[in-house]
């Protein structure tokens, strides 16, 4: 099963990095309330990036090496990614 790292932007121009095997259910959740402590009182507003990893671990490994970017950094990552699968 496939792991994913996803970067959203939440309503106040931050950035929430996490890892999830549904995107798309787990990004819902999150504008529900629901998803993680930080969404709660930041509600993203759009998924930025997504990135597929073939195990939790290298999800995780991934997330944490993003987590330890600046946002500005961040922006280029998802950015670059745009532009590749494009």
């Amino acid at each position: 099963m496939s792991w994913f790292v996803y970067l959203l932007e939440c309503n106040d121009g931050s950035i929430y990095t996490g890892i999830a095997t549904d995107v798309e259910k787990r990004y819902a959740a999150h504008c529900m309330g629901k998803g993680a402590r930080y969404t709660k009182s930041h509600p993203p507003t759009q998924i930025l990036a997504v990135f597929e990893h073939e195990n939790r671990s290298a999800a995780s490994k991934a997330e944490y090496a993003i987590k330890q970017l600046t946002a500005q950094k961040k922006r280029a990552l998802c950015q670059q990614e745009m532009t590749e699968q494009l």
